[in-house]
């Protein structure tokens, strides 16, 4: 797959022996529903939904706040004032559809708060890592969308024994102690469900993650699971990454930073100001499980990557139906699907006679 999570590549058309790498973004999206991803990775249909929009917004913001950060300045006023300039270089461009031109004034408005709710909150403070990050290493460590890739040795499967690269990308790194730190920016934190909530694996996102997947057990929490899928592939690809910067005793964080959630908005339309706040959100400790590090002494947890295989193994092997969790899949997932109008479960279900 190439940079882009959205782009696919030869090798993930056609017959499931030939995928030789798979996107994290579409790993979790099998974990939403195998079949969205078979019309969106191997079919590569586009989709109806309004997600574009906001991912599209995000996309700006990561260009703008990279394009300061890649100035080396920590000054927070002057990295604001880079950020806010290729902000109006980016928006001049951009094409997005509005009902009005005061609609595109506010949306400014609200980008412009998101970018000074980013320097007062953490901008600051990971352009400083990142100085440090550089003074020790002549890679490439700010973007957007830095590629990382790290090995999944698949269980046995039709396609035999093999393993399949994952790949996913950050949008910078900066150091934070003796941590290499991965940044992503995001729209909103709301997938992540009890992962926000709780600071550690052990307990209750340990009790979700196994009821998940068993059958047994009424719980069908997709976001979750494929945070963690997502978090196991990103942590990994550091590593590699860090061993191609000559940073090997470093260790490992993921962080997300939500810049396109509304609830973190504030508008007051009287005075047409806007307030905006940040949450980043280090996913890192919400992976690691401490039983896997003192077996192995690394920072990696037996359970999720485990699962994680067998989830890439079926998508190597083809397998998209949803079987046994359907209903689940058509309750949470259908209702804001770009693909259910091309999706077989769903018209089935549609047009079936209840008699």
């Amino acid at each position: 797959m190439s940079d882009s999570p959205d782009t696919p590549t030869p090798t993930q058309t056609g017959s499931p022996a030939s995928i030789e790498r798979i996107h994290v973004d579409g790993l979790t999206t099998s974990v939403r529903c195998p079949r969205k991803y078979e019309l969106a990775h191997e079919h590569d249909l586009e989709s109806t939904s309004d997600e574009t929009t906001a991912e599209d917004r995000v996309d700006l913001l990561r260009g703008s706040i990279c394009a300061a950060l890649r100035t080396g300045d920590t000054d927070p006023d002057r990295l604001l004032d880079a950020a806010t300039t290729a902000l109006e270089e980016r928006w001049n461009d951009h094409d997005e559809r509005f009902h009005s031109r005061e609609q595109r004034r506010h949306v400014r408005r609200v980008l412009e708060a998101t970018l000074e709710a980013y320097v007062d909150r953490i901008g600051v403070e990971h352009a400083e890592g990142i100085v440090r990050l550089t003074s020790e290493t002549n890679g490439e460590v700010i973007g957007p969308t830095l590629p990382l890739s790290s090995r999944v040795s698949l269980p046995k499967s039709e396609a035999g024994d093999a393993s399949v690269a994952l790949e996913s990308t950050v949008d910078y790194l900066t150091a934070d102690g003796r941590s290499v730190v991965g940044v992503r920016f995001v729209p909103t934190l709301a997938p992540l469900g009890r992962l926000r909530y709780r600071p550690e694996w052990e307990g209750d996102i340990a009790d979700q993650f196994h009821d998940h997947f068993d059958p047994e057990a009424d719980v069908f929490e997709p976001g979750f699971v494929g945070s963690l899928f997502e978090t196991a592939g990103v942590v990994d690809g550091l590593r590699t990454r860090c061993e191609q910067l000559g940073l090997e005793d470093r260790t490992c964080r993921y962080v997300q930073i939500p810049v396109a959630d509304r609830s973190q908005t504030t508008v007051n339309w009287v005075q047409e100001s806007v307030e905006a706040s940040i949450e980043p959100h280090d996913l890192t400790d919400r992976y690691i499980d401490h039983h896997t590090y003192g077996m192995t002494h690394e920072h990696r947890n037996r359970a999720v990557d485990d699962r994680l295989a067998a989830a890439v193994a079926r998508i190597v092997d083809g397998k998209f139906e949803p079987e046994t969790r359907w209903e689940s899949i058509s309750s949470a997932s259908c209702p804001e699907c770009g693909y259910s109008v091309c999706c077989q479960e769903y018209l089935a279900s549609e047009v079936r006679f209840d008699g």
